[in-house]
């Protein structure tokens, strides 16, 4: 079964803003619970690869208490995230 791929856009408590496909998954309390998957700093309406100068990984873990809130991406925004991910 494929599942629908869930994408938003994240206010991180770094006052960063990532928009990533993301899933909960079950963690130890404390533990990251959130896989990010292809996901991308917005700045100035440019999307960056995040954490792009420390790896080259395209799936990272992060505790959900570090996100402010999600909201869906832009149309625009989202268009601009396709490109850079196909």
């Amino acid at each position: 079964m494929d599942e629908k791929k869930v994408i938003k856009v994240l206010l991180l408590s770094t006052d960063e803003i990532v928009i990533s496909e993301i899933v909960e998954v079950d963690a130890l309390v404390g533990d990251p619970n959130c896989k990010l998957t292809k996901p991308y700093k917005i700045v100035g309406g440019d999307l960056h690869r995040w954490m792009q100068d420390y790896t080259d990984q395209s799936d990272m873990m992060i505790s959900s208490e570090k996100i402010i809130t999600l909201v869906d991406p832009s149309p625009l925004i989202m268009e601009k995230y396709s490109k850079v991910t196909s």
